[in-house]
């Protein structure tokens, strides 16, 4: 018999295959085009603005208040005001949350002389109204020392060696002039000098609450803080609860820490734990002590866990550490003017 073998037939079954891996690569190419297709479809309507009233496409009209909606128009957003609300309302008060909570900078900053961490505690910190530093009591103490003054006066500013003010005139001319530069510190002090009548000034809180808001266009936190205070106590101006909130908010975020104090108490009086916490814990970390206190009073009465109560003496521990030197030890030895650890 004869070995050969049809060629035709092989031919055939060769052609075959290689149709099929065409039409099978053709089939796959077509669906990658597809697919291909839909990521882009897909990204073009996701990028797409859709008004939420209507439908619409290009919607730029956004919602002012939680800016995660939009309308095509006033009328679109007039419509679905009433859908909105409650999500707006949540969505607002999402925001304003993460803000008010937020870790503020630090308020107070180091000392210009030793570098290290200005205590919290007024008597360990001075404000020079000669140059508008603000220094510790130990380099305060240091300078006594060293130029022999006196032991209850000091005469000499440690930063630029100005001779210290020998009167209330001179206190209040050396504030005003700082005013000139827009010094908040002097501003604010100035208001508190006009709120407690002291440094010969006469006590008057309509004055003190305009040097208030003075401060506070400036940026002074301190000065927030006052102006709430005037608006609680209805000192210089109508008694306005609300507005005192607002301005204590406002106060508490720039980092005044007493202001920060208050709302953990307005929220630890209204059963707010968690928020009460928080603002003890964010006062705590700037070295305010009454918030710890506030924590420790919440622990004895079963309402902050042992670990949260660990967690707000690790704090202030760390504080403690950061604030501590030799020579402000001894300067609180030598005086309670100079205390600077409650």
């Amino acid at each position: 018999m004869s070995d050969k073998k049809c060629t035709s037939c092989e031919n055939k079954l060769e052609h075959t295959k290689t149709d099929d891996t065409s039409s099978i690569n053709d089939n796959i190419d077509q669906n990658i085009v597809q697919d291909n297709n839909t990521d882009n479809n897909f990204s073009l309507e996701a990028s797409v603005e859709i008004c939420a009233n209507c439908g619409k496409e290009d919607a730029k009209n956004i919602c002012n208040k939680c800016k995660s909606v939009k309308y095509c128009n006033a009328a679109c957003k007039k419509r679905h005001r009433s859908k909105h609300k409650k999500a707006c309302d949540r969505r607002v008060a999402e925001l304003h949350d993460i803000e008010l909570f937020k870790q503020p900078s630090q308020l107070i900053d180091d000392c210009p002389i030793c570098f290290l961490r200005l205590p919290f505690l007024g008597t360990g910190r001075r404000y020079q109204s000669c140059c508008g530093k603000v220094i510790c009591c130990g380099c305060i103490f240091a300078m006594d020392k060293v130029y022999n003054r006196g032991k209850k006066k000091v005469d000499l500013c440690p930063f630029c060696r100005t001779p210290t003010p020998r009167s209330d005139d001179d206190i209040v001319r050396r504030l005003h002039k700082r005013m000139e530069v827009d010094d908040e510190k002097a501003v604010t002090l100035i208001g508190n000098h006009y709120s407690h009548g002291m440094h010969g000034l006469s006590r008057d809180y309509a004055k003190a609450l305009e040097l208030w808001h003075q401060a506070a266009e400036l940026g002074s936190a301190e000065a927030y803080f006052s102006i709430g205070n005037a608006y609680y106590n209805g000192r210089g101006v109508e008694m306005d609860k609300k507005k005192a909130f607002h301005y204590w908010v406002i106060a508490a975020m720039k980092g005044c820490s007493y202001a920060r104090c208050r709302l953990g108490i307005f929220d630890d009086n209204a059963g707010n734990m968690e928020r009460a916490i928080k603002h003890y814990m964010i006062a705590l970390e700037c070295g305010y002590n009454d918030s710890l206190n506030k924590i420790k009073q919440l622990y004895s009465n079963g309402k902050v866990t042992k670990n949260e109560y660990t967690q707000a003496l690790r704090t202030y521990q760390k504080y403690l550490s950061e604030v501590r030197s030799s020579q402000r030890d001894e300067a609180a030895v030598y005086s309670e003017t100079y205390k600077y650890i409650e």
